[in-house]
C-alpha cells in the first residue's frame, strides 16, 4: 500500500470543494434550506483525529525500534488503512466545508451562523486530514538498508525469520 500523494488529495479537495459549492448552489435556488454542518461535527473529527494518531504510536515505536515487544503486524496494516482512509476522507470534508464556505460568502446577505458552522468543519476535518498523513507517516517502514540477496539479518532468538 503506497502513501496518500499531494496529488490526490489537492483533486480530492477541489472536487469536493467544487460539489460542495454547486450542491449549496442547487438547495438554495430551489427553495430550500443550505447545509448547515451541525455542531458535533468538527468536535467528532477532532476527536477521530487524536484517536488515528494514538493507535500509530505503537506502530511507530516498533518501526524505529523503541518498542522491544512484537507488534501484532494485523494491528500495523489496520492502522495503516485506517490512517489512509481517515486522510482521504479528511481530504474531501475539506473540500465539502471549503465549498460551504464559498457559497456562504457568494450571497447577499452573510450567514454568520452557517459560516462558522462552514469554518469549524473545515477545521476539523483539515485536522482530520492531518493527522490520517502524520499516521500514515507514522506506519511507514524504514528503506531497506541490507544487500540485495544477503540472508536476511538474525531476529533476537538467533534464527532468521
Amino acid at each position: 500500500m503506497k502513501r496518500t500523494t499531494f496529488g490526490i488529495v489537492v483533486i480530492l479537495v477541489v472536487a469536493a470543494a467544487v460539489a460542495g459549492y454547486l450542491v449549496e448552489l442547487a438547495l438554495v435556488t430551489s427553495g430550500g434550506h443550505a447545509f448547515a454542518p451541525p455542531l458535533s461535527l468538527p468536535i467528532t473529527l477532532t476527536a477521530i483525529a487524536i484517536v488515528i494518531v494514538a493507535l500509530a504510536v505503537p506502530v511507530r515505536r516498533s518501526v524505529t525500534g523503541k518498542k522491544k515487544d512484537r507488534l501484532d503486524p494485523f494491528y500495523a496494516v489496520r492502522v495503516a488503512v485506517l490512517a489512509k482512509s481517515s486522510s482521504l476522507t479528511g481530504a474531501l470534508l475539506t473540500g465539502l466545508g471549503a465549498g460551504i464556505i464559498a457559497h456562504t460568502l457568494s450571497l447577499p446577505i452573510l450567514n454568520g451562523d452557517l459560516l462558522g458552522r462552514g469554518v469549524a468543519q473545515t477545521v476539523g476535518a483539515a485536522l482530520l486530514l492531518t493527522a490520517g498523513l502524520v499516521a500514515e507517516r507514522m506506519c511507514t517502514l524504514p528503506p531497506d538498508t541490507s544487500e540485495p540477496g544477503a540472508p536476511p539479518e538474525p531476529t533476537a532468538g538467533g534464527s532468521h525469520v
